[in-house]
């Protein structure tokens, strides 16, 4: 999604060698109230400043920052700001995005770009990411709320039929697992990306695929969603929705 929102990259009549930009780590796990800390290598490019990008799932990148190893200051995109976010350098090609007293809200996947122009000798650039860092926030963030719904009247008179998994979650990033009498389940499940609310929450759902003949045998189907180190599950089988 990042590439296809983030078009930025003018014409080239040769990008063989257009400069790898690498991220360290790939994940990155932090507790509420820390500092998270990561890096960013532009490989070749000493004369283009590193920009760093925040992507929610499902919302459009947002400008971090840019920083550049000759500037005395960092240049925020709009919304950031020091002391929440800050920059240095190591080199002129490497570069860090610290995110002070980081809090929920904090964890995205953060992007690093740079322009590589020395293929056509600057008379026009490339914009080279690199693949992302994951920030996920921990500790003190609340455990998820769920609520299942059991399948339609609609649908069991089909030969398939949906439960349905909605989560209200602190943070954008998480793992569902659906389990039938207590097995974990894969196929037949689809979940969605999370979707940020004003109150800065989350929501996301997930469905489980069923053969509606088996909705009849009073099997337990749970949902069990973990965001962080903190999960929660909740069951659904016809005995509890009665006659549904």
């Amino acid at each position: 999604m990042l590439w296809n929102l983030l078009t930025l990259t003018a014409a080239l009549t040769c990008v063989s060698a257009v400069t790898t930009v690498t991220q360290r780590p790939d994940v990155l796990t932090v507790r509420r109230g820390e500092t998270a800390s990561m890096d960013c290598n532009l490989g070749t490019v000493t004369l283009s400043p590193a920009r760093w990008y925040k992507q929610i799932p499902g919302a459009a990148p947002q400008h971090v920052l840019s920083f550049y190893h000759s500037w005395s200051d960092v240049k925020y995109g709009p919304g950031f700001s020091a002391p929440k976010f800050t920059s240095n350098h190591q080199s002129e090609t490497d570069y860090r995005l610290i995110i002070n007293n980081v809090d929920g809200v904090d964890s995205a996947v953060y992007y690093c770009n740079t322009w590589d122009g020395s293929v056509n000798n600057f008379v026009s650039h490339t914009v080279v990411f690199g693949q992302g860092t994951k920030l996920i926030v921990t500790d003190l963030v609340p455990a998820p709320v769920l609520t299942v719904f059991p399948p339609s009247l609609t649908q069991l008179q089909s030969s398939r039929a949906s439960l349905l998994c909605v989560s209200r979650q602190r943070g954008p990033f998480a793992q569902v697992a659906w389990l039938v009498d207590g097995t974990p389940v894969n196929s037949g499940v689809w979940s969605s990306s999370a979707v940020q609310q004003p109150d800065q929450s989350f929501y996301m759902s997930s469905s489980l695929s069923i053969n509606s003949c088996d909705w009849g045998t009073h099997k337990v189907y749970t949902c069990r969603v973990s965001v962080g180190n903190h999960s929660s599950e909740t069951q659904i089988s016809k005995t509890q929705c009665g006659t549904v």
